[in-house]
């Protein structure tokens, strides 16, 4: 029974250059679909508020406004 000495080096020494490139490339691309998810979600949450600004009743409005209207009343 022979055992085998633990070979020196990094991962990426021992991989294959195909697939490492393959393994970069991957990377590369699990990035680029989270980057794209982040900006869709930015996206749908931005069209959410302006739709929810767009549907405010008046009283909403008023409620939310900085004005004090007590003061205009004199």
């Amino acid at each position: 029974m022979s055992k085998k000495k633990p070979q020196s080096g990094s991962l990426g020494d021992q991989l294959n250059a195909d697939v490492l490139s393959k393994l970069k490339s991957k990377k590369t691309e699990l990035k680029q679909q989270a980057v794209e998810r982040e900006e869709q979600e930015k996206q749908r949450r931005i069209e959410e508020r302006k739709r929810a600004e767009a549907n405010k009743s008046f009283e909403e409005l008023l409620n939310e406004s900085e004005l004090d209207w007590k003061s205009f009343k004199k």
